[in-house]
């Protein structure tokens, strides 16, 4: 297995055999020739005219984890059962078809993001051929299979695009725009707009995408033990016996003018004879 692929290297993410008589299915390409410049058509014979192609796809991109890759490729017997985690490689628009009676080829998908190698590249040969620099994975229908592996790429996270108007409730400093990109008068508004908040600008205002409370649009009612006929103070009987006193009431009710203290405190030491 080689250390890592290229920078523009991309894994493979699925194989199948398409019929050499059709275009290979969408997003699929065909290897119709071998190493040694030979056409590279399975199971061609008397009894069928037209053969099959191996095809295979690439990775469309590294931002989705999910996506499955191609971490091995085995071929086995016919009758031989399949490995855990790995699945036939077959002809999609007929699954009838044999490419070969004696062997058949399996692959094993695994999600970009569980991935640890991937197979980046396959190659078709004559049985008796060497390529060198891949890992010979068996031969099918007089062909040799070769493939390359290397450490899988790690996913890439999808950037997140701000709108215009997320961006102006950023707090952080604009990025510097080319000459001539924005107008004056845009900067100073989005300078002066993260730099102060105005009292104005209040976090429950429903304008402001941040100020949307909880509680908006829930109507306000009194629990019916608290509803009565009328407003008046009195109609709560806890609050019916209640006495008001003024500030000059509760001085004159509390008065006390520590003339004990006082005297005590004014009394002078005994003298010693």
């Amino acid at each position: 297995m080689d250390p890592g692929p290229g920078s523009d290297a991309v894994p493979l993410a699925s194989l199948m055999w398409s019929s050499a008589s059709a275009p290979p299915p969408r997003g699929f390409s065909a290897i119709s020739c071998t190493v040694e410049g030979t056409p590279a058509s399975f199971g061609k014979s008397f009894a069928q005219k037209s053969g099959y192609f191996l095809c295979f796809n690439l990775l469309s991109s590294l931002e989705n984890p999910q996506e499955n890759v191609v971490t091995d490729i085995q071929v086995l017997l016919d009758k031989s059962p399949l490995p855990p985690g790995f699945s036939p490689v077959c002809d999609p628009l007929d699954s009838k078809a044999s490419v070969s009676k004696k062997k058949r080829m399996c692959m094993k998908l695994v999600p970009l993001g569980a991935a640890d190698v991937a197979v980046f590249e396959i190659r078709l040969s004559g049985k008796t051929k060497t390529v060198p620099g891949y890992l010979r994975v068996g031969d099918i229908g007089g062909f040799a299979i070769w493939c390359k592996k290397a450490k899988a790429p790690k996913p890439v996270p999808k950037p997140r695009a701000l709108t215009r108007d997320m961006r102006g409730l950023s707090l952080d400093p604009p990025d510097q725009p080319s000459k001539g990109s924005f107008p004056e008068r845009t900067l100073s508004r989005l300078s002066s707009r993260a730099s102060t908040l105005r009292r104005s600008d209040s976090i429950y205002d429903a304008s402001n995408l941040y100020g949307i409370s909880a509680m908006d649009g829930v109507p306000f009612t009194l629990h019916p033990r608290f509803e009565g006929k009328n407003c008046n103070p009195l109609t709560f009987s806890a609050f019916a016996d209640l006495t008001i006193k003024s500030l000059a009431d509760i001085e004159e009710e509390y008065n006390y003018g520590f003339v004990v203290e006082k005297t005590a405190a004014a009394r002078l030491p005994p003298s010693v004879s």
